[in-house]
């Protein structure tokens, strides 16, 4: 009897543990990589970008595929210091998720870019403040229990916790990246403040930094004519600000928070000049 039964249960069960483990390699192999050009007998820097879809991008990406993403902007801004070795910026950003979602879900998939980056950074808050429980009292250990394991598995990573974007109102947006800040400090981890970086931009006029996506039945017939081709069925993305001429009134129209590409720049050139001294000072210290 146990061995009728057996044998199909297990089989079974293989199936299932190579399924899992075909997607998880699959999920790994898939994420967006931009690649320095290679120099011979240099190492690349391997840098990886944790976080939700303000650092994955998923949007800008499909609606433009051909422009420079947030690891593209990355990548080329290191290169064009001229001093610095070649560096491979992985995005393993993912839209929805917070800081518990990885580490239960996702983590394992990751462990082999875990393990050779050099630098990780971390901009998780925005989807923790709606989904995590007791995200007040709860936040900031998530966080620090998420660098004591990324240090556990890659002991010589760089890592680096970085405030959320602009995309909550001021008072919310503090209610998070206070979170953060207290766990960069438990954590002994360097803090990038992307907030500030974007704030500043907005104050000083550089105001479009977020696209639009709205439903096109929101929209008024008569400005159907000037929209782009609807990026989903029934809903369309404007990248920039073209149209707000005509559509600030439509409610809804500037609702939608993500960095458009704009945005993008402003966060990747602030995460390679944080960066470029750090990668110095590794190469210094490798050096030696």
């Amino acid at each position: 009897m146990t061995t009728a039964f057996g044998r199909p249960s297990i089989l079974r069960s293989f199936a299932v543990l190579s399924v899992l483990l075909f997607f998880a390699a699959f999920q790994s192999a898939a994420l967006p990589i931009s690649e320095s050009p290679p120099k011979e007998g240099v190492t690349p820097i391997s840098i990886l970008l944790l976080g939700d879809s303000t650092v994955e991008g998923s949007v800008t990406r499909e609606v433009e595929p051909e422009a420079d993403q947030l690891e593209d902007v990355v990548r080329k801004l290191l290169d064009s210091e001229g001093d610095l070795p070649p560096v491979r910026v992985v995005n393993a950003g993912r839209g929805g998720e917070f800081v518990q979602g990885l580490v239960e879900k996702r983590y394992e998939s990751l462990l082999e870019e875990i393990k050779k980056a050099d630098f990780i950074t971390i901009r998780y808050g925005l989807n923790d403040y709606g989904k995590r429980e007791g995200f007040m009292d709860n936040f900031t250990s998530d966080l620090v229990g998420l660098i004591d394991r990324l240090r556990k598995d890659n002991p010589k990573a760089d890592i680096i916790l970085e405030t959320v974007c602009v995309y909550f109102e001021a008072t919310k947006s503090e209610e998070v990246n206070s979170r953060i800040r207290k766990a960069a400090e438990q954590a002994g981890v360097p803090l990038l403040d992307i907030y500030a970086r974007m704030a500043r931009e907005i104050e000083t006029g550089n105001s479009c930094l977020t696209y639009r996506r709205i439903a096109l039945d929101k929209i008024p017939g008569k400005f159907h004519a000037l929209l782009p081709k609807p990026w989903k069925e029934g809903e369309i993305v404007v990248m920039d600000n073209r149209l707000d001429a005509h559509l600030m009134d439509v409610p809804g129209w500037t609702a939608d928070r993500h960095p458009n590409l704009a945005g993008y720049h402003i966060i990747g050139d602030e995460e390679a000049k944080f960066l470029a001294p750090r990668i110095r000072a590794c190469q210094d210290g490798a050096s030696k």
